[in-house]
C-alpha cells in the first residue's frame, strides 16, 4: 500500500517524463548510429561497427539507469543540449558536422577499401574509448553539475578533485579521446582526419566556458591558479 501515493517527481524532476525522455533519446541514437555506419558502409555486414555499438551503447544504458537511480537531477541536466548564446550554438554546429564526418568516413571506407586497419590497433582503440568512457563515469561522480550547456546554477561550486585536480575540463578530454580513436576503432585511418580536426571547436568551447566561468562561479580564478591546464597535463 502506498505505491499509488508516492510522487514521482524528485526535486522538482518529473521521473516518468525524464525516463521517457531518455528511452525515445537513446533509442533515436541508435537509429542515427546505425545511420552513420551502416549506410555509407552499403551493408550491415560492418563487424566493427557492431561492436562499436555494442559497446557504446550498453556503457551509456548503465550510465543512464544508474543516474536515473540514484541523480536524476544530474540526468535532467545532461539532457539540456540547447545553448542560450549564438556563439555557443555556432562552436556546437561546427563541433558537430565534424564529428558526424569522424563517423561517416569510417564507412565509406569500409565499403571502398581505403584502409587496412590491424585487428590488435582496432582493440588498443576500443580499450582507449572505453577508458575514455569510464573518465566519464568519474567526471559524473563527481561533478553533480556537469550540464552539456554552459551556465552557472544557483548553488554550484567549483570541483577541485578527482580528474579535476589534473585538468580543468576533463569532459571534453574524454570527447577529444573517443573522437580521435572511434574512427580507427571502425578501422579507418582515414576518419581520424576529421576526429583531429575537432580539437578546433573544442577548444573554442573551452576559451568560451572558462569566460562564463570566471564571471559567474565564485572560487573559479582561484581555481585556474591551482590547476593549470586546461585539457592535456603538460601541454595546455
Amino acid at each position: 500500500m502506498g505505491d499509488e501515493h508516492q510522487n514521482p517527481q524528485v526535486n522538482g524532476i518529473d521521473l516518468p517524463r525524464l525516463k521517457r525522455t531518455v528511452c525515445i533519446r537513446f533509442a533515436l541514437m541508435i537509429l542515427f548510429f546505425g545511420a552513420l555506419f551502416f549506410l555509407p558502409a552499403g551493408t550491415l555486414r560492418y563487424r566493427q561497427a557492431w561492436i562499436y555499438m555494442l559497446l557504446f551503447f550498453s556503457a551509456a544504458a548503465g550510465v543512464m539507469c544508474w543516474l536515473i537511480k540514484h541523480d536524476p537531477e544530474l540526468l535532467a541536466r545532461r539532457m539540456r543540449v540547447k545553448e542560450k548564446e549564438p556563439t555557443q550554438r555556432s562552436i556546437i554546429a561546427l563541433a558537430t558536422i565534424i564529428s558526424i564526418g569522424s563517423y561517416l568516413i569510417p564507412g565509406f571506407d569500409r565499403r571502398f577499401g581505403w584502409s587496412s586497419v590491424p585487428v590488435a590497433a582496432e582493440l588498443i582503440a576500443y580499450i582507449i574509448i572505453m577508458l575514455g568512457y569510464g573518465l566519464v563515469v568519474r567526471v559524473l561522480l563527481e561533478n553533480r553539475y556537469a550540464s552539456r550547456i554552459i551556465e552557472v546554477v544557483r548553488g554550484q561550486k567549483v570541483i577541485t578533485t578527482g580528474p579535476y585536480a589534473v585538468v580543468r575540463h576533463p569532459m571534453y578530454l574524454m570527447a577529444a579521446v573517443m573522437y580521435f580513436f572511434s574512427p580507427l576503432a571502425l578501422g579507418s585511418y582515414w576518419g581520424m582526419i576529421p576526429g583531429t580536426l575537432v580539437l578546433i571547436p573544442l577548444i573554442a568551447r573551452i576559451l568560451s566556458e572558462e569566460n562564463v566561468l570566471l564571471k559567474g562561479l565564485e572560487g573559479y580564478r582561484e581555481y585556474t591558479l591551482r590547476t593549470r591546464y586546461r585539457l592535456i597535463p603538460g601541454i595546455w
